[in-house]
């Protein structure tokens, strides 16, 4: 490693945990500062980054049975070495254990934290000395406590989790965000061929393999910065997971339609749902700010699509010129992103109850503003990328009370192994771990004619 790898590592993980920066937002900056780097570098500060982040829990409790002061009550920057190197010892066998002391102790002192340097030793030499003799929770007397230590969750989504799911399926989803999550990626192939598309991917060394359930959905690996891939540079490739992919699927557009997305950006739904148009009819994609709807137009500029306008737009304030409008509304509402830990693994540790119930008003209502830009017969397609009866079957019942709407099967419309007894009644809830998907709700709702 060159000298400041760690300390591009510290940088980053203060700018997570002191500054509020979501993780990926400040690894991306921190190696788009660093370019120069070796990509062998690159890598470390993201697997460090991402991994000391992503354990954060576990890691505190593993620093709190070898410590005398515990994680909370230390100096922030002393708590991000400890946390960061303590993630090298346990999880990455590439690093000697050595090493890993002795960059923390040497930061430690850079950082102007003489005095507590013997403490940094001190605290990482007990825990390589204790080795796998951890004295974790005991699953089998505090099950919550146990799996909110070892997969690193807040103890209070554990526990809903176990109320709402059972332990089995509770415990798939938790192994499932601490797995590696690939990058998929939908082709659009109505210009130009998947097996082109696959030979350009190839051409500069991407491992191109079938992603499940969607014929036009695929995981790359091998590569080292998608936007560079000449594939993306084209507008042949958008990353999306699958799930957010079904909602196309669920909306099934026809040639001509307008459809409204409330909450469109960056806009992977809205131009999904423009390419099944085939370039017909029109997608309003709109946001909250300028920012946003920005990300949007650049997403429509590089896919060359002339059937998508951005417009900035709040979901909830009611737009009346939009009243009866629409044949498909799409509502991919704000939430709490539970589904979606496994690639923002910072999420669990910003979401609250109190944030969940705030959101569910919210998500109320967007729904109410959406619920009238449809026109009689149309459809609205509510979705969220998380998991919970709170933001997505509880919303789907009150919407179902309140407004004359009906759900409508998924059945002709999704995957044969996504059909389940819901699916029939017209909602899907993908589960990580159990589907290989991200977590994700998609219901779809037909405006009765009355």
């Amino acid at each position: 490693m060159t000298e400041n790898t760690r300390e591009i590592i510290l940088q980053v993980l203060t700018e997570i945990s002191e500054n509020g920066i979501y993780s990926h937002m400040a690894i991306r900056g921190a190696l788009d500062r660093y370019q120069f780097l070796p990509k062998r570098d690159r890598a470390f500060i993201t697997r460090v980054c991402e991994g000391t982040v992503e354990r954060m829990i576990e890691l505190d409790y593993i620093i709190d049975c070898y410590s005398t002061v515990t994680a909370s009550r230390m100096k922030a920057v002393i708590r991000d070495i400890l946390r960061s190197a303590v993630y090298q010892i346990r999880f990455m066998d590439g690093v000697p254990d050595s090493a890993a002391v002795n960059e923390a102790v040497k930061l430690t002192q850079k950082k102007g934290f003489y005095n507590l340097k013997g403490f940094v030793n001190g605290v990482l030499r007990n825990v390589i000395r204790g080795g796998d003799d951890i004295p974790y929770p005991d699953e089998a007397q505090e099950p919550a406590r146990a799996l909110s230590v070892r997969y690193s969750m807040p103890e209070w989504i554990v526990t809903g989790w176990i109320e709402e799911f059972g332990l089995f399926v509770t415990k798939k989803m938790l192994e499932s965000s601490l797995s590696e999550r690939p990058t998929v990626v939908r082709f659009k192939t109505d210009r130009i061929s998947k097996n082109t598309i696959i030979r350009s991917l190839e051409s500069q060394g991407v491992t191109v393999k079938r992603a499940p359930y969607l014929p036009y959905a695929f995981i790359l690996s091998d590569y080292n910065y998608l936007p560079a891939l000449n594939a993306f540079k084209n507008g042949w490739i958008f990353p999306q997971d699958v799930s957010s992919m079904l909602v196309g699927e669920a909306a099934a557009p026809m040639r001509g339609d307008y459809v409204i997305d409330v909450c469109a950006a960056p806009g992977g739904k809205s131009l999904h749902i423009a390419d099944k148009m085939g370039g017909f009819g029109m997608v309003e994609a709109r946001d909250l700010t300028e920012d946003k709807v920005a990300l949007i137009r650049e997403n429509v500029h590089r896919a060359d699509l002339i059937n998508v306008r951005p417009v900035v737009m709040d979901a909830l304030t009611y737009d009346m010129s939009s009243e009866g409008k629409a044949d498909i509304v799409i509502c991919d509402v704000p939430c709490s992103g539970l589904g979606v830990i496994g690639r923002k693994s910072d999420i669990k540790y910003r979401v609250t109850p109190e944030r969940m119930n705030s959101l569910q008003e919210l998500q109320r209502q967007i729904l109410k503003n959406a619920a009238q830009y449809v026109m009689p017969g149309g459809h609205l397609i509510y979705s969220t990328c998380t998991v919970g009866h709170s933001e997505n079957l509880d919303n789907l019942r009150w919407f179902l009370g309140n407004f004359p709407y009906e759900t409508e099967s998924l059945d002709p419309l999704i995957p044969a192994a996504l059909r389940r007894l819901t699916t029939a009644e017209g909602y899907l809830q993908l589960l990580p771990g159990i589907h290989d998907t991200d977590g994700f709700f998609i219901a779809r709702l037909k405006r009765k004619r009355v």
